[in-house]
């Protein structure tokens, strides 16, 4: 049995930028993780360092600037090992920016149950970072993570 985990979160930026935050290592890096290699192509690496957590994966899916789909997991995690979960991310514009859907399914019960933690942390760093605000070190990587 599997579990899904789906946030919407409004940002005053536009589909483009908010795109760019998940394609450039810099921009990713900047609201999530602390290294990141990508190569933002469909069948490209998706690499990315969270806070000790290694997140391996690849893109699946990029129709820029709409929707960008991502198989994702974790090295080491017989649970989640990379690859194995599916992140869904839908772009939409609106009059003030963009409203971003993210679903992330595939989860066993536990996973969507720490992911449901982290997700909202991050995409709160997402719309910060998107709006030009950078939202500075994460307070997470500071052994501050409950």
């Amino acid at each position: 049995m599997t579990d899904a985990y789906s946030q919407v979160v409004d940002i005053k930026a536009s589909p483009e930028t908010v795109f760019e935050h998940f394609l450039d290592p810099k921009l990713l890096v900047s609201w999530m993780g602390d290294y990141a290699r990508l190569d933002a192509r469909e069948g490209g690496v998706f690499s990315v360092d969270i806070n000790g957590v290694l997140i391996r994966g690849e893109y699946t899916l990029l129709d820029r600037p709409r929707r960008i789909e991502i198989a994702w997991g974790e090295a080491g995690n017989q649970e989640m090992p990379p690859g194995s979960t599916r992140i869904s991310i839908e772009i939409v514009p609106t009059e003030t920016g963009s409203t971003l859907t993210l679903t992330h399914s595939g989860l066993t019960p536990s996973e969507a149950t720490g992911h449901a933690k982290g997700w909202p942390h991050f995409l709160a760093r997402l719309v910060q970072a998107a709006e030009g605000n950078l939202p500075g070190p994460d307070p997470w990587s500071l052994g501050a993570r409950k």
